[in-house]
């Protein structure tokens, strides 16, 4: 059986961006859901396979991946 997967949240817009973060760790700011896949395969997840929509991975506060205004 693989690793688990880590639980992300992408927090809502403040500016014109999004913060990204696992548990405390701040992955960093989105401006669009392809930095929120970057962010994921920096921490070692397949973006080809990934989901944004997966609720199970990303917890999407203040609007889902359509949302960056």
């Amino acid at each position: 059986m693989g690793q688990p997967k880590p639980r992300v949240v992408v927090e809502p817009v403040v500016g014109v961006g999004r913060r990204v973060r696992v548990g405390s760790e701040i992955l960093g700011v989105a401006y669009g859901p392809g930095d929120v896949l970057e962010f994921l395969r920096r921490a070692g997840l397949d973006p080809d396979v990934v989901r944004l929509d997966d609720p199970l991975l990303i917890d999407w506060h203040g609007g889902g991946s359509d949302v960056w205004l």
